[in-house]
């Protein structure tokens, strides 16, 4: 079993195959901290090559998802001397870094599933973007509120384009339009939309059910073909799905697979929760 990294900013917990991923800066609402953000790549270190990890769920403490960048933080890089001569920008070295792991996270070969409550606003709604399944309650609070502060939302534009498209990106990063919930499921960012907690919870339960009834391996190679699309011509990205097909065809999981379903059974790998 995977050692998890020890953290400060982030609660862990796992339970069978899912990992519970508590953003737990409460004081600030959450906020993306450098070291948070630290702790976020430790934990992704620690679990992308682990199988036995099938789900990680990422909420925020508190009833509040992520407001965004630390604006503690942002007053600090104020202070900071300029680079001299041709040396890069410390801020920019830094605000790099959170794309960086944008990336990672949104590669996970684990399917991810946010729950989002309170506030997502700034880089807060850019994580959003970068999961397989996005819950939210019906008064989330969200806007893409850089621009409001003289900034751009710079790492996070690709993520949410690529999840809402770039007509709605630009309605939203260009105005810093605040909305809730619903008007977040009515464009896409998030996937369904709850009234209270109850439902919340039953949704949560309901799509961790789904995700039990796939293989993981399985889940993993879909999610390497989706993300290909994005970096390679048509014709090699179905080359990388004819070879992830094979592997999976020759492995048990595709075996198991298919020995389930002519016996009429549930395959060795699910798992339901009550």
């Amino acid at each position: 079993m995977t050692d998890l990294p020890a953290c400060e900013s982030l609660l862990l917990r796992r339970e069978d195959s899912r990992l519970y991923v508590t953003l737990n800066r409460p004081e600030t609402r959450n906020a993306l901290s450098g070291d948070m953000v630290g702790e976020l790549l430790s934990v992704i270190d620690a679990i992308e090559g682990d199988r036995s990890i099938r789900t990680v769920i990422l909420r925020g403490a508190d009833g509040t998802f992520c407001a965004g960048g630390d604006i503690r933080g942002f007053k600090e890089s104020f202070e900071a001397p300029k680079p001299a001569g041709a040396d890069k920008d410390p801020i920019a070295v830094n605000n790099r870094r959170f794309g960086d792991f944008l990336i990672r996270w949104n590669r996970l070969p684990q399917t991810v599933v946010a729950v989002i409550e309170g506030a997502a606003f700034g880089g807060g709604l850019g994580l959003s973007c970068v999961n397989d399944v996005a819950i939210a309650k019906a008064d989330t609070r969200f806007a893409l509120s850089e621009t409001g502060l003289g900034i751009p939302p710079a790492q996070i534009a690709p993520f949410v384009v690529q999840r809402l498209g770039l007509t709605t990106a630009r309605r939203l990063m260009l105005t810093g339009a605040r909305f809730d919930g619903r008007h977040a499921h009515e464009i896409g960012l998030v996937h369904f939309v709850c009234d209270d907690d109850a439902a919340l919870d039953a949704t949560l339960t309901n799509v961790l059910n789904g995700i039990g009834r796939c293989a993981p391996g399985a889940n993993a190679a879909t999610k390497d073909i989706l993300h290909s699309l994005n970096d390679l011509p048509l014709t090699d990205v179905l080359d990388r799905a004819a070879d992830h097909f094979a592997s999976q065809m020759r492995g048990p999981e595709g075996r198991e697979g298919v020995a389930a379903f002519l016996e009429k059974r549930r395959a060795a790998w699910v798992e339901k929760l009550e």
